[in-house]
């Protein structure tokens, strides 16, 4: 099976402001405020995480969309107040909307990322505040990563679909409950996210279950995986996660020359 050169592919990383990856990927005597202006001579997208902590300043967002060239876009994470506590979410949807303003203005803002816990399981109480969820976020496109294999299922696909809710395909350790390392969509733009399978940090290791570099092999089959989904898409988000020492920006652009791109 060939590319369909007609499907926007567009590969990336889970952040890219990160120390430990000077003389990994930035030159070693970079500042940070220009490590955005390295990354995006090698990328067309970027995964904005920060969101995910601590909701920013509109100003501070609109200090990173206005250095963005016009071919890059953004997927920013929504905070874990969506999806892990679950709570407040009229206040803080108020300030999250307000944040990613800048992103909107300029046309810059692809999607939003809703990346739920273990603890999170398929369930119809679940589904409700998907829907809840996603009004919240509209116009807005919201793609949601699921931790917990029970959410693997066709209740969950039609739901998505019906919904225009797009499915988040992982790579993970393949431990009892998490995901296997299946890749489709349920709207028009397929999505991945390559965390690594450090297994043995993965439960305990805080940050440290992202340390992980992929071998030549895994990313083979998920090019394979990736070419089968373009032909599928109009469009194909693929972010890696494994940040640790530059290891995804390796492997990201390892990645699209695998992909001829």
């Amino acid at each position: 099976m060939e590319l369909n050169k007609e499907c926007d592919i567009r590969i990336g990383t889970s952040g890219y402001s990160f120390a430990d990856w000077k003389d990994n990927f930035y030159p070693g005597t970079i500042e940070k405020g220009k490590m955005f202006d390295h990354y995006v001579k090698y990328f067309q997208t970027v995964e904005i995480n920060s969101t995910y902590y601590r909701i920013p300043h509109p100003a501070v967002m609109h200090n990173i969309v206005k250095k963005a060239p016009s071919y890059f876009d953004f997927i920013i994470k929504v905070p874990q107040s969506f999806t892990h506590r679950r709570t407040d979410l009229e206040h803080d949807i108020e300030t999250f909307t307000q944040a990613i303003q800048p992103f909107i203005d300029h046309g810059k803002l692809s999607g939003l990322l809703a990346q739920f816990p273990y603890s999170f399981k398929f369930s119809r109480d679940a589904l409700e505040y998907m829907s809840l969820l996603n009004q919240a976020m509209a116009p807005n496109k919201l793609f949601v990563e699921y931790r917990h294999n029970s959410w693997v299922n066709r209740e969950m696909y039609d739901f998505l679909k019906a919904d225009k809710i797009g499915y988040v395909s992982v790579d993970e350790p393949q431990l009892n409950g998490l995901l296997n390392p299946d890749a489709f969509a349920t709207t028009d733009t397929a999505y991945i996210r390559l965390h690594g399978r450090n297994a043995e940090k993965w439960w305990n290791g805080g940050d440290l279950r992202y340390d992980y570099n992929y071998s030549d092999q895994e990313l083979c089959d998920w090019r394979d995986k990736t070419i089968k989904l373009s032909t599928k898409v109009k469009k194909v988000y693929v972010f890696f996660n494994n940040c640790h020492h530059g290891q995804a920006a390796k492997n990201a652009i390892y990645f699209k020359n695998l992909l001829g791109l």
